[in-house]
């Protein structure tokens, strides 16, 4: 009998996961299924350059996991019910995309949590599948959080998906020359956003809200840099505000002021996607899935929770930051403890750490800020052109990483025999002599 893993999400984390895992097990012995709405991978760091007009290259799950055993499931995850072992499933077609110009449709399911970016489609008549799994790999990641800030859904664009994305490039090329752009949010993503939009636009008068100092986070080195690139591109920067209301035309800050915006970038923060919250599994106060040091769910071992959905413990006792970054070494932890656990092999807990932080800030600049293993800025920092190249292969090579999950995996795959024996995860297998 097969062993039973479903992958569901299919951004960095859940297809690095499934390939991964194609790699270490054999097809005979184990089904993968990958379940996501969309039948292309996103590159979601690139969506800010999705958003000025710029073409990302297609990436086809069908040609990316052809020969590996993947079996990809269309649809979208409505539920899990952890302790009968099922995912909820139902057809894309019929999905109700959510209104406002800043909502991505991943699916509220009348949750009722309020500031998440999630609104609740009717999918009480769509045709839907129960699927059964003996491992869930669960990696539904996070979508933009507006924090409750009045008017932010209505009237704010974001970048957090791939339908935002093109909603906020179809509004900017409407916008005439002297339009104010505001971006809120003085983060990578805010950082990024705000710098490709003035690069790429530079009729426009865009401003960047953010609630310290800007790139406050960064060494003195990095700080330089950012407001030098900043100040090049003419970007006001309105350090120590908090965006209190959005509204059409304006922002308004805390303290009373009115900013002018034709069109606002919200970029302050991610949320976990809900349905985790509404499962048993143990989850902490923000949604996500508590999880041990190879990324198995504490409160229910048949389940995985890797990037953006999982509460993991980095060096110094530290949460890891919502990113790329921290999502793809969980994917490679999960497959490898996953494998190992069902081959009998030893299951190895790599510390997650960090190296660097790379920041694009148009297509001509760039920002490598050297970091110590808990995110920590150090003096060290790359700039420049030459950061501006860093960064694009550095994602590149995380694309990469993803499209080719097939490279070695009949030399890698590890040949098992399925065991009459169930240890509450399915069946439990070992490696062939």
């Amino acid at each position: 009998m097969q062993h039973r893993i479903v992958v569901i999400g299919a951004g960095y984390t859940g297809a690095t996961a499934a390939g991964r895992l194609a790699k270490r097990l054999h097809s005979d012995d184990v089904a993968i299924t990958l379940v996501n709405a969309e039948p292309d991978f996103v590159e979601r760091v690139r969506l800010h350059q999705l958003a000025v007009g710029q073409s990302l290259k297609p990436r086809p799950f069908s040609e990316m996991f052809a020969g590996t055993g993947v079996t990809l499931k269309l649809g979208r995850v409505t539920g899990v019910d952890a302790d009968r072992r099922t995912v909820r499933v139902v057809a894309v077609d019929g999905a109700a995309e959510a209104e406002g110009p800043g909502r991505e449709g991943l699916g509220r399911e009348g949750l009722g949590r309020e500031g998440l970016g999630y609104e609740e489609p009717a999918y009480e008549e769509l045709e839907y599948e129960d699927l059964e799994y003996d491992t869930l790999v669960y990696a539904l990641g996070s979508g933009w959080n507006d924090h409750g800030v009045p008017g932010t859904a209505e009237h704010a664009y974001e970048i957090a998906s791939r339908p935002g994305a093109l909603r906020l490039r179809e509004r900017l090329a409407g916008l005439g020359a002297g339009q104010p752009v505001v971006v809120v949010g003085g983060g990578l993503t805010g950082v990024e956003a705000a710098t490709e939009i003035a690069e790429a636009r530079p009729d426009l008068d865009v401003a960047l809200a953010v609630r310290g100092g800007l790139g406050d986070w960064l060494s003195p080195k990095g700080r330089g840099h950012l407001r030098k690139v900043v100040d090049k591109l003419g970007i006001t920067v309105h350090e120590d505000t908090a965006v209190a209301a959005v509204e059409a035309g304006h922002v308004t800050t805390s303290d009373g002021a009115v900013v002018p915006a034709a069109v606002t970038v919200w970029t302050a923060g991610f949320a976990v996607h809900p349905i985790a919250q509404a499962t048993t599994l143990e989850v902490n106060g923000t949604g996500q899935i508590v999880v041990d040091r190879s990324m198995r769910s504490v409160s229910h071992p048949e389940v995985y929770a890797i990037g953006d959905a999982a509460m993991v413990m980095g060096p110094g006792d530290k949460p890891l930051r919502m990113s790329c970054a921290s999502g793809v070494p969980t994917a490679w932890q999960a497959a490898d403890a996953i494998a190992a656990r069902l081959t009998g092999a030893k299951v190895p807990t790599t510390p997650v750490r960090y190296f660097n932080q790379c920041i694009s800030l148009g297509r001509k600049e760039g920002l490598i800020q050297y970091v110590t293993a808990d995110d920590r800025a150090v003096s060290a920092a790359l700039t420049g052109r030459v950061a501006a190249v860093y960064k694009e292969l550095i994602c590149k090579g995380a694309a990469w990483g993803v499209a080719n999950p097939a490279v070695g995996t009949l030399a890698r795959r590890r040949r098992v025999v399925a065991e009459p024996v169930r240890e509450g995860n399915g069946p439990e297998v070992k490696a062939a002599a």
